[in-house]
């Protein structure tokens, strides 16, 4: 098995056993098994980079080509910026009882496809506008997987104020949180949707083509819009929008993953081979 393929599963173990350890941690309400699942999280990035990495350096090609490396750049963004907020930010110890195991079926999907790393790369994807719209696509999709976990956390606090969970920051300030997080992967998706679009005209003369991932990234994108649009003017807050980041978050992977996984897409074309 090559190298890359063994660090791939060992991270892919390691965030099973941080999934498991959260999960159990919320059934039981553990402390000890939360930072277990922290610390696994943390033990599975490791491998996780080296992944990417080997990837990268074996042809100098870009590491998110094909879907299968799309999708461990997303989750590794995300595990990277949940890590970064519990051990730099505020402390929510059960934020990965979703946030893990996410990740850990994202890796696994992503194991049982990785192709052979391509010697060339296409011209239609020799463009800088890649970079802004890939990273702008990864960071937004972990800013919203986080949001979506302080939501479920926030449901989890205001069900079980007592134990482990009175020691979390109030539900005001988890609110706040996601709603930051909203708002962030709201810009970046935001930046992934323009810089597409300069992209595609660079690619194929036009800047939109209604192409079925273009289409369900902007209903994603105006789905976020309108979280904002009900906090901000209508004064939604608490549970109704930890709910709706919820939800929110399956017409994300949905549209970032699934459609060009299912249909032939402008983009399936160039990330998924269907011969």
């Amino acid at each position: 098995m090559k190298p890359e393929l063994v660090y791939l599963w060992i991270a892919v173990a390691l965030y099973g056993v941080s999934s498991f350890s959260y999960i159990f941690g919320l059934i039981s309400r553990s402390e000890k098994l939360y930072l277990l699942g922290l610390w696994t999280a943390l033990a599975g990035f490791v491998p996780h980079v080296a992944v990417v990495a080997l990837r990268w350096s074996a042809t100098g090609i870009s590491p998110f080509i094909t879907i299968s490396e799309s999708i461990m750049l997303g989750v590794l963004m995300a595990v990277l910026l949940f890590l970064l907020f519990q051990f730099l930010g505020r402390k929510v110890p059960p934020l990965g009882v979703l946030v893990m195991p996410v990740g850990f079926v994202l890796m696994g999907w992503a194991g049982t496809l990785v192709q052979e790393v391509a010697a060339s790369i296409p011209p239609a994807l020799q463009s800088g506008w890649i970079w802004v719209h890939i990273v702008g696509a990864s960071a937004g999709f972990a800013a919203v997987l986080i949001a979506a976990g302080l939501g479920l956390v926030y449901l989890l606090k205001e069900s079980k104020p007592e134990g482990v969970y009175g020691r979390l920051p109030d539900l005001s300030a988890l609110d706040l949180l996601s709603y930051r997080f909203v708002a962030g992967g709201f810009i970046l998706y935001g930046l992934m949707i323009i810089s597409g679009c300069f992209w595609a005209d660079q690619v194929k003369g036009s800047y939109w083509n209604w192409d079925p991932v273009e289409v369900w990234s902007l209903v994603s994108w105006l789905i976020y819009g309108i979280y904002l649009h009900l906090r901000v003017t209508f004064g939604w807050r608490g549970s109704r929008l930890a709910w709706y980041s919820l939800l929110a978050l399956v017409f994300m992977i949905v549209s970032y993953w699934g459609i060009p996984f299912s249909v032939e897409t402008f983009h399936s074309g160039f990330r998924i081979d269907h011969t």
